[in-house]
């Protein structure tokens, strides 16, 4: 299976959507190229969509909604704040 990440004009991840190998697979080889055609004209949607792997072979990590495509680096980011601890004081 191969997986695509919508991200938005600050290339935050959107969402992610599964699609058949089989669906961007020219000559052999997967072609993201293929899955965008797939995504643009059989599923019709639209937006910037960028391959992921799910098994961390390219783009750095797997896409999770709400992190960053970084562009330069090519790769997916999280760079979302974390939480801060709560403090419970009795």
């Amino acid at each position: 299976m191969a997986h695509f990440a919508k991200i938005n004009k600050d290339n935050i991840v959107e969402t992610v959507i599964v699609i058949s190998n089989q669906d961007i697979t020219v000559n052999g080889q997967e072609n993201e190229q293929a899955g965008k055609d797939f995504i643009a004209n059989v599923l019709k949607l639209d937006g910037t969509w960028i391959q992921t792997s799910y098994n961390n072979m390219f783009r750095g990590r797997y896409a999770g909604i709400g992190f960053t495509y970084n562009k330069s680096k090519d790769i997916f980011e999280d760079l979302r704040p974390l939480p801060k601890p709560e403090l419970k004081i009795e």
